[in-house]
């Protein structure tokens, strides 16, 4: 677990990424989003709900490193424009960010915002709802590496495959079921958010024949990112 913890935040010293840790990308995920709705509901009965919300916001990408927000940015700049399998692959490679990448990261990052600036936390279920959805989102990326072809030779993804399919799912199970506690608009939430994640993973498997790490991390954000503005919704 502290491998996986390592890798998916800037928490502890990263190591080298094996098949073993993907079972634990789940719980991870639920620790972080347990961390950030404490943060969302403790933010709150400080701050107007908009600055508790940029603060959640801006704490979630220095957790992670923005790792799973460049992650986004790649895939929409390899994603989205026509362009061959191989260009895409190189676009997604390169260091630099381009107009697709900039337009779907601010995009999301101000739903992000706005979604949670529009949704009272509601005490400890904020906690719970975070903890579910940030859980799903990472469970989703595990399920993808085991089911999913890896789209290029070799990068660093492919440390991760050959795991069994079963095993982050079952992780999971108890953390996701967290997210109904939020009522009928948490359980909605919960599944519009993974839809959307793997609608993700199938335009890349359509487009690049598999997945990639940037594909898991904007597979990751687009769950996350849907599931907030849905249980913003009113209910």
């Amino acid at each position: 677990m502290l491998d996986a913890l390592g890798f998916l935040t800037i928490a502890g010293r990263s190591r080298p990424p094996t098949r073993a840790v993907v079972v634990w990308f789940g719980p991870v995920g639920a620790i972080i989003g347990a961390a950030l709705g404490a943060l969302w509901w403790g933010a709150t009965n400080v701050w107007p709900a908009p600055v508790a919300a940029a603060i959640v916001v801006v704490a979630d990408l220095a957790v992670t490193g923005l790792l799973h927000v460049d992650g986004l940015a790649d895939s929409a700049d390899g994603l989205l424009p026509h362009l061959d399998r191989d260009r895409r692959l190189a676009v997604m490679a390169a260091p630099d960010v381009g107009a697709f990448g900039v337009a779907v990261v601010a995009g999301v990052l101000l739903l992000r915002f706005a979604a949670l600036s529009a949704t009272d936390p509601d005490g400890w279920k904020a906690v719970a709802f975070l903890a579910a959805v940030w859980c799903a989102s990472r469970a989703l990326m595990a399920v993808t590496m085991t089911v999913v072809p890896y789209a290029r030779d070799a990068g660093l993804a492919s440390s991760f495959l050959g795991g069994a399919t079963l095993a982050p799912v079952l992780a999971a199970v108890p953390f996701v079921a967290l997210g109904g506690l939020r009522g009928i608009g948490g359980a909605v939430a919960l599944v519009a958010g993974v839809v959307a994640g793997c609608l993700v993973v199938a335009l890349a498997r359509r487009r690049l024949g598999g997945f990639t790490g940037d594909v898991l991390g904007a597979a990751g954000v687009v769950t996350e990112t849907v599931a907030l503005v849905v249980m913003s919704a009113r209910w």
